[in-house]
C-alpha cells in the first residue's frame, strides 16, 4: 500500500515534474514578445536586412506652418538643421519598390535618400483598379 501512495499522489496535489512543466509554460509565454524581438534584431544584425516594425513613421497635424516648422527641426552632423523638402508620394506595386529604389539611389543628390515604402491595406476599388492599370506587368 506504501508502495502504490508513493507512485500515485493524493488527490488535488500536482507532480513536481508537472509544476515544472507548467513553470515553463508559462514562463516560455511571457518571455516569447522579448525572444522574438531579440531573435529578429540577431538575423537583422547577421544578415543586414531591415526587421518589419522596427520603425515607423508618425503623421502629425499641426495648427499652421510656423508649428509645423518648430517641431520639424532636427539634428544633423551636430547641428540643428532646417531645410525645405519636396515629398514626392510614388504609388507602385510592391514587387517593383526595390527596383524604384536603385533607380532613386541612383539620380537622387543625397548620399543617404529618405526612401521607404508602405504597403497599401485597403483602398478604393475604383482607385486600385486604376493603379493596377497603370502599373503594368511585373
Amino acid at each position: 500500500m506504501d508502495r502504490l501512495g508513493s507512485r500515485c499522489p493524493l488527490p488535488g496535489y500536482l507532480r513536481p515534474s508537472v509544476l515544472i512543466c507548467l513553470l515553463i509554460l508559462a514562463a516560455s509565454f511571457l518571455s516569447y514578445p522579448v525572444l522574438r524581438t531579440l531573435s529578429l534584431q540577431l538575423h537583422s544584425a547577421i544578415t543586414g536586412s531591415y526587421v518589419s516594425g522596427t520603425y515607423s513613421i508618425v503623421f502629425v497635424n499641426c495648427p499652421n506652418e510656423q508649428i509645423a516648422r518648430d517641431i520639424a527641426r532636427y539634428f544633423w552632423n551636430g547641428e540643428i538643421e532646417e531645410a525645405t523638402e519636396i515629398l514626392l508620394l510614388i504609388k507602385t506595386k510592391t514587387s517593383k519598390v526595390r527596383m524604384l529604389f536603385s533607380y532613386i539611389r541612383l539620380v537622387h543628390p543625397f548620399e543617404i535618400p529618405e526612401v521607404f515604402s508602405l504597403p497599401m491595406d485597403q483602398g478604393d476599388a475604383h482607385y486600385l483598379k486604376w493603379l493596377e492599370e497603370g502599373t503594368g506587368e511585373d
